[in-house]
Parts: structure tokens; sequence; C-alpha cells
């Protein structure tokens, strides 16, 4: 699942970034970095030996995993040689309110529910994010409103999370809430949040609002599980290199769709995240073993890809 939204980014300059074969390539790295995320929390719970109903420990390993990412990131930004940022009392309180809700509150769902469901079916139900997104944006921006394709691009993705959601005779439903539940609320408090962030990166470096956020959130998912008696102590080879690919990811993945953002126009790089719930279903059966050739599976998959499509292809003329 992506830990930020950026700001709305337009061409600045020639760049190699700008050339159609650096974006595609690019964006593609950066969509199956997301999705990677997926199978690897799932091999994280497994390394680290954290039981299924462990719901503290997962917390504990969330916060280590967004402290340190956060870290990262506000280390890259001092050396950009930007000095040190000056922040107003609302703007620190603005960071401190988006670092809470949209990854501590985000992520408590979201690891819970990626820990009672699978890998495919949370990497399709994630992908209801751009369609809350674009609901949202309807009632929040005169110049976002919603059109035929969007509305089509919508009603593909809702039907089809629903359809990965019934057994494979297509006769009952598959549902938990507390799984594929949990990582619906994860996208909706995402799209919500979304919103926020975006207006601060009008004012804040992108990288600070992002690092800050991972990082406060990071420590209030410690916080908690630790409160509530959580424990992250098998630290092998195999768990801390899951755990630093989780961490590298975060940032790397965000810095990347940064730099593209940066020297294209956000419809022209958006329209890749269709790949995300491709790549997510396809990195779990390969990681996981899950299986993902089944015909509900493929056609979640294509309905919700090309929703995405249709969504982002309005922003993209």
């Amino acid at each position: 699942m992506k830990e930020q939204t950026l700001s709305q980014g337009t061409p600045k300059g020639i760049s190699k970034f700008s050339d159609p074969l650096v974006v595609t390539l690019v964006a593609s790295l950066c969509c199956l970095l997301w999705a990677s995320a997926f199978p690897t929390i799932k091999l994280g719970y497994i390394a680290f030996g954290i039981m299924p109903e462990d719901t503290a420990s997962k917390f504990v390993f969330a916060g280590y995993r967004f402290i340190l990412a956060g870290l990262l990131l506000l280390i890259l930004f001092s050396l950009t040689g930007k000095g040190k940022p000056k922040l107003t009392g609302r703007q620190l309180a603005g960071l401190s309110g988006l670092g809470l809700a949209q990854t501590g509150l985000q992520y408590m769902f979201f690891y819970v529910g990626i820990s009672h469901t699978t890998g495919v079916k949370g990497s399709i139900m994630n992908a209801t994010a751009t369609f809350f997104s674009v609901v949202l944006a309807h009632f929040l921006y005169k110049n976002d409103k919603l059109s035929k394709n969007k509305i089509i691009g919508c009603l593909l993705g809702f039907v089809g999370v629903i359809i990965v959601n019934f057994q494979s005779n297509l006769l009952e439903l598959s549902f938990s809430f507390k799984g594929e539940g949990f990582i619906i609320v994860a996208a909706f408090i995402f799209s919500i949040t979304a919103i926020y962030a975006k207006r601060l990166t009008a004012t804040i470096d992108v990288l600070i609002v992002t690092g800050a956020s991972l990082f406060t959130g990071g420590l209030l998912l410690i916080l908690l599980g630790l409160l509530l008696g959580g424990s992250v102590t098998h630290f092998t080879l195999a768990s801390t290199g899951y755990l630093a690919y989780l961490v590298i990811l975060s940032s790397a993945a965000f810095c990347l769709w940064n730099m593209l953002l940066k020297y294209n126009k956000v419809g022209k790089v958006s329209v890749y995240n269709f790949l995300i719930p491709v790549f997510g279903a396809l990195l779990s059966a390969l990681l996981l073993g899950e299986t993902v050739m089944e015909l509900k599976n493929l056609a979640a998959l294509l309905l919700v890809s090309i929703g995405i499509y249709l969504v982002n292809r309005v922003s993209a003329r």
C-alpha cells in the first residue's frame, strides 16, 4: 500500500525524468515496490514470529518500519542543502495530525487487515483508495467533478472488489471485516487524509511532510503496541532483511515518484497506478504461494485495473 500523496506536479525544465521511456520504467518500478509490501509484510510476520492474533506486535513492527522510513527521508532532506526548515506552530500541529491519522490510524487497520486476508485479495481491496479519492474530490474541488469516465471507472473498480470476495464458485461470499473490511477502512482513511497532505505540501517541502508524517505515525504505532504488550524480538538475518526492505521501499518509491511528478503532468504519471493491484496479486502468488489464476481473481484484477486507468485517464487529458 502508498505512504503519502504528493502535491500536484507540473513540468519544470528538461530532465531525463521527462523522457517517456524513463517515465514508464520508473513509474512501473514505484508501483512494483509499493505492491511488494503486501507479501513482504506477511513474510515479516512469519520471520518475526508474529501470530495472527498478536495485534500489539503488529503495531510495533509497523512502527519500526515507519519511524526508520521517516528518519531516512528527513536525513535525505538535510542532505539536499536546503537548510533547517522553518515551521510555524500551526504547521507543526498539521504535520503531527497528519502523521497520527495517515500513518498511525491508517496502518493500524492495514497491518491487522493484511494478516487476516490473502496478499492477492489485499492488493485488490486496497485499490478502493483510488475510487474513494475520486468521489471525495467531487465534493471538495470545483475543478475535479465526477465525469462519465470517472463514474464508469469507479463502478468497474467496485464491481471488481465485490467479485474477488466471492468463493471460487461465485455463489458464496468470503468476506471478513477484520481482514478485507479493515483494508477498505485503511484505504478510506488514506483517501481522506491525502486531501490534507496535499494542502500541507503547498507550503512545506514534500520530503518534510512525508518524513514527519511517517515518523510521527510510526512513533504512535510503537507506543500503542508496547502499551498493549507487543514486542518484536526475533531479529534474524531474514527478519531484519524484510524490515529493511520495507523501510527502503517506503522511502525510495516515494522519492522516485516525486521526481516524476516534478518533471511531468500528474495524469501522465498517475495512470500507472493500475499496476499496483496487478503486481500485488502476482507477487503474492509468487512469494506466498497464493492462488491468483482463478477466474474471479483475474476478472477482479482486470476490472480494477481498467477502473483505475479510466479514472486517471481523465486527468491525463
